[in-house]
């Protein structure tokens, strides 16, 4: 498939206009085999941003996230190094941790029949497990799962060696952050694994997810639906994804003062942060779940995970120098203003979501000009979703 798009639909349809390109069918967007594929071959493939580091605080904090079709249990060790494993019993396949979050002392027990774990997976205990000594600890304990940090972030990976095992991180996660800034260093000015979490907001959005990673590159709609951003960021108003140009990043209005609801000054400013990059936004789209917003004075992170074809959660984190945490400081302006984008961007998503069925839909519909980029995410996606034979979904 050509870079461009289709200008038809696989079936053959309406031709269009040399300035539309056709987006992914509507069935992209509704379908459980579509979605099922896509768990398969896309979040249990590739580096899933699962957790924040710092909400693993100490030995035996964990928190259990969905990772495609899989219950990922995220915790840190005895000596605190991340662990992750599939939340999977060895023994009859039950859950070994239910909550979300929690704290465990020594051990991850399982409630059904109490094969108990250690923390680095190791089974521990078992009711006569010691009248079975053929069974070894080690192969019998939990499934590890590969985790790398970075961000402040632990990011996970699924995939197995018969899906040729994890892929580098520095070619998929890395190389979107230096194909977007023009060079991976350009990020290391805002020390974000150094920030700490000074709000977080958890969105559960009627919609596919694609729609969102779709409305995020974009900025068409701003002008439409984002008027507090673009009293912020004027270029927005005139439709055209300046976001997405290499190294560029949208410049704050002349009487903005800072990334705030009202354009107001903010707090204190990140202090790595260049003279080229002060006063600028940056947006960041780490396939397939992550956003990375940057700002001056703090990060904006959000995560999305696909629970349906027309459900998804968001998670976003405002993030700050802890100085600026630690303080007290009055957050509320700075994390209203990206708060209202998320809501206007997410109501727009859930708009469209409902249409997707529409046989007006079949072929799918179009990007302009603006959007033509648009077009390698799809492409990108079908070609994750291709099979042996070379078919794709339609």
């Amino acid at each position: 498939m050509s870079p461009g798009g289709p200008r038809t639909s696989p079936e053959g349809g309406q031709v269009l206009p040399e300035s539309l390109l056709r987006t992914l069918p509507g069935l992209y967007y509704t379908d459980e085999t579509v979605f099922a594929l896509e768990q398969q071959r896309v979040f249990e493939r590739m580096w899933f941003c699962a957790v924040r580091s710092g909400d693993l605080d100490a030995p035996g904090a964990f928190r259990t996230v969905q990772v495609g079709r899989e219950s990922v249990l995220v915790s840190r060790n005895r000596r605190g190094e991340i662990r992750a494993f599939l939340n999977v019993c060895r023994h009859r396949g039950a859950r070994v941790c239910t909550e979300e979050a929690g704290q465990v002392r020594r051990a991850f027990q399982c409630p059904y029949h109490a094969w108990t774990y250690d923390l680095d997976g190791t089974l521990l205990a078992a009711p006569n497990l010691t009248s079975m000594p053929d069974v070894d600890r080690v192969e019998w304990g939990l499934v590890r799962v590969a985790v790398r940090e970075w961000l402040g972030y632990v990011w996970v990976c699924l995939a197995t060696d018969a899906d040729g095992g994890p892929p580098s991180f520095e070619d998929t996660v890395q190389r979107e952050v230096t194909e977007r800034l023009g060079e991976l260093s350009a990020i290391d000015a805002y020390a974000v694994d150094g920030l700490e979490l000074g709000r977080r907001i958890s969105y559960d959005v009627a919609a596919n997810w694609k729609l969102i990673v779709e409305n995020f590159m974009e900025c068409y709609h701003c002008a439409t639906i984002h008027p507090e951003l673009t009293e912020v960021l004027p270029e927005f108003a005139d439709g055209y994804a300046a976001q997405y140009y290499v190294g560029h990043g949208a410049e704050f209005g002349a009487e903005v003062d800072g990334f705030t609801v009202d354009g107001s000054a903010g707090v204190e400013r990140l202090p790595g942060v260049t003279v080229e990059q002060d006063r600028r936004y940056y947006a960041i789209t780490i396939k397939p779940q992550v956003f990375v917003n940057l700002v001056p004075d703090h990060v904006i992170v959000h995560r999305m995970f696909p629970l349906a074809p027309d459900r998804t959660v968001v998670e976003c984190d405002w993030l700050y120098l802890p100085s600026v945490v630690e303080s007290g400081a009055d957050l509320d302006r700075s994390v209203e203003l990206f708060d209202r984008v998320n809501r206007q961007d997410f109501e727009a998503c859930e708009r469209c979501q409902p249409a997707m069925s529409s046989r007006l839909y079949a072929e799918g519909g179009v990007l302009v000009p603006s959007e033509h980029h648009i077009a390698g995410f799809h492409d990108w996606l079908r070609a994750h979703l291709t099979d042996d034979a070379g078919t794709v979904p339609s």
